[in-house]
């Protein structure tokens, strides 16, 4: 059974058709009973008339046998007496039931006493007829015919008499036969809708999810090829699938360019490592040949220049992995002048501002723009930390020849380093910019580059304050 629906096709066909299932169920039992209801009522309502035309006549002296409403025409008819005893009835009437007496022979009538001993709950004056009916089912034959009836039963107080029961039946022949007739439109047509209902779904369905099984397929071939340059079909229309379709490519999109920046990254790792050990070896060679030449200050300087590298490619790779900082409130004011008190040259005009985060990731962040702007600044560098609103806002701005505006963004990504930039002394790696805009990044913030009122560089952090 669960592999018969396993498909999404299949549990909404399914789904569909038992709804519509219930559905027609329940309007079906709600039209049948409302049908019986009306024709039962408009049964009774019949029954009622010709029972109060035979309690008018009875009531009008009219004899027993001159009674209009015993040919049996409109239905059986009944009067019944105080105690009981059948003292009229319609001809050919051969079996009764759900009346007062099932009695079909009329017996003599017992002169009247005059003394009004009846049980009813509404006084009557000779001649009046009760306004209040009840109403029953029951059968009875007349000339050899029997049928069901609805039965209406009146009183009537006649003068000579006393108190009688009238009890008149319509046939409710019209009732069954229009209720079976709806019953049997109802189990004929309800199944060949619900056949209707269960395969238009099971079209409709099927048409809706092609294109998911096509953008699983394409899916499928992208894992199989390991091509991420791939793009899964795009419906034209405007739906949901649609938008699947679209969120998918963006999604491929992004992982492509993520494998694409995770290569560069390597290759440009690889690159930058392999010069300073090549460096380092060569050194260590020449020095294990010929001691006398040992260049210790440059075998130092590559040492460090790789430790460097090291430290910086294994926090860019916990940036990578989605290391969340620490909830720690840090003063940027305080942060910027310990970053600034063992630097020569640096200003710092800052205000209180506390924001949230790792202290050591955000003194990364300051070092690195405070060392940027020391190798590019002709005199001084200024930092500034002020609050804007919801911000905190930390300026690091050099009196250099600045950025050109073409490579604002540029600068900020990994190992990118611009002409003036390149020698290896003081060029660096070219990845502190990029941590720093990481880290701004995952502390919630923005880092960008702009021009600086002196004409140099000016580079804003801005971050949320704290609480």
């Amino acid at each position: 059974m669960s592999r018969l629906f396993g498909s999404v096709r299949a549990r909404a066909t399914l789904g569909a058709t038992l709804v519509v299932a219930v559905a027609l169920v329940a309007a079906g039992t709600a039209v049948l009973l409302s049908l019986r209801s009306n024709l039962t009522a408009e049964a009774g309502t019949q029954a009622e008339r010709s029972a109060r035309a035979v309690a008018s006549e009875l009531a009008a002296r009219t004899p027993y046998g001159e009674l209009s409403g015993l040919d049996g025409d409109d239905g059986p008819v009944q009067a019944v007496d105080e105690e009981g005893r059948l003292v009229a009835a319609s001809e050919d009437l051969e079996r009764i039931t759900g009346t007062a007496t099932t009695d079909v022979t009329p017996q003599s009538p017992k002169p009247d006493d005059d003394d009004d001993d009846s049980d009813s709950d509404e006084s009557l004056d000779p001649g009046e007829i009760a306004h209040e009916t009840t109403f029953s089912n029951g059968s009875a034959t007349i000339d050899g015919d029997t049928e069901d009836y609805r039965f209406a039963a009146v009183e009537v107080e006649t003068p000579d008499h006393g108190r009688l029961t009238v009890h008149a039946g319509a046939p409710l022949a019209a009732e069954h036969s229009a209720v079976r007739t709806a019953l049997t439109v109802m189990l004929i047509g309800f199944p060949l809708l619900l056949v209707v209902v269960a395969a238009v779904t099971w079209l409709v369905t099927g048409r809706a999810l092609r294109p998911v099984e096509g953008i699983r397929g394409e899916m499928a071939a992208i894992t199989a090829s390991e091509d991420l340059a791939r793009r899964v079909p795009e419906p034209a229309t405007h739906d949901e699938i649609a938008r699947l379709a679209r969120t998918t490519n963006e999604t491929l999109a992004a992982l492509e360019a993520s494998v694409e920046r995770q290569r560069r990254f390597v290759a440009d790792a690889s690159h930058e490592l392999r010069s300073p050990i090549a460096s380092l070896r060569t050194q260590l060679e020449v020095a294990a040949a010929h001691p006398e030449l040992l260049d210790l200050d440059g075998a130092v300087e590559d040492t460090v220049r790789l430790q460097h590298l090291a430290a910086d490619l294994l926090l860019l790779a916990r940036l990578d992995a989605g290391e969340r900082p620490a909830d720690a409130r840090v003063d940027l004011s305080a942060l910027a002048r310990e970053e600034a008190a063992g630097r020569t040259g640096v200003t710092v005009d800052a205000e209180p501002a506390e924001v949230t985060g790792s202290r050591g990731q955000l003194a990364r962040v300051l070092a690195n723009l405070l060392d940027n702007g020391r190798r590019h600044a002709r005199e001084r560098v200024t930092v500034t930390v002020r609050r804007e609103g919801d911000w905190a806002v930390l300026g690091v701005a050099d009196d250099g020849e600045g950025v050109a505006e073409a490579d604002r963004e540029r600068i900020f990504q990994r190992f990118v380093r611009l002409d003036a930039a390149r020698s290896r002394d003081d060029g660096g790696a070219g990845l502190g910019l990029a941590i720093a805009r990481d880290v701004a990044v995952r502390h919630g913030g923005t880092l960008t580059a702009g021009a600086a009122p002196a004409g140099g560089a000016l580079f804003e952090l801005r971050l949320p304050l704290a609480g």
